[in-house]
């Protein structure tokens, strides 16, 4: 399932308290991808793809949310799943990250793990795809949203040549970003999926856009409720 980044930053929300964010973004050159790859709660994000199990991602949120540091978490998960060296499983939690590539994943294949993320990628048209991945979000500036930094991410590797599977047009792409802040409206933007188009980065961007534009438009719409409940909770 191609190639993947998995991002946990620290920020502080206008109340001036502390505040964490997950995200994971993935691009393939199959379709549904966000039905498969991608996984993020508050406590972390996960990224299971090469010969995708799906469980592995839901089991290692399910392990985080439940207080399990994210190594420990999707170690066991792989120490007891026998097609282990034929999956990729990467993630972060609060306190670490976590990169996994079993031996018979298909070229190019492999991760990278930085500071407080992991990007992955298999069946690749080299290492640039992911160390450009690695690189965009490194360099990204924290004042934009991240789900679109990570869309900038996967445009990066993308352009490295990504999925070397050029005889597949159909693609998908998908991103999910997660906070433990409390919104009374939750950004439209961080949950986002593009299931089936030749220009999957592309158009995750514009869908991007236009659910930043409708997220505005329903903030100006109903400020006033807002605010009332901001007020009634405080």
């Amino acid at each position: 399932m191609t190639f993947s980044i998995c991002v946990h930053e620290e920020y502080t929300d206008d109340e001036g308290e502390s505040q964490r964010r997950f995200g994971v973004a993935v691009t393939t050159r199959l379709p549904g991808v966000g039905t498969l790859c991608p996984f993020a709660s508050e406590h972390g994000a996960v990224a299971t793809q090469a010969l995708v199990n799906v469980e592995l991602g839901a089991k290692g949120i399910e392990h985080l949310n439940n207080g399990l540091g994210v190594e420990v978490a999707l170690q066991s998960l792989l120490s007891s799943d026998d097609g282990r060296e034929k999956r990729q499983l990467h993630g972060v939690g609060a306190q670490g990250t976590f990169a996994f590539s079993g031996d018979e994943c298909l070229d190019w294949f492999g991760h990278v793990e930085g500071p407080n993320y992991t990007v992955a990628g298999n069946l690749l048209t080299g290492e640039s795809v992911i160390e450009a991945t690695a690189e965009t979000y490194e360099s990204s500036d924290r004042d934009d949203p991240l789900a679109k930094r990570l869309i900038d991410a996967l445009e990066a590797g993308h352009e490295q040549g990504g999925d070397k599977r050029e005889d597949l047009e159909i693609q998908s792409a998908a991103l999910i970003v997660k906070t433990t802040e409390e919104m009374v409206m939750d950004p439209y933007y961080n949950d986002l999926r593009v299931d089936a188009t030749e220009t999957p980065i592309v158009d995750l961007r514009e869908t991007f856009e236009k659910a930043t534009q409708g997220y505005e438009a329903a903030l100006e719409k109903y400020a006033d409720e807002v605010d009332n409940d901001e007020n009634a909770g405080a």
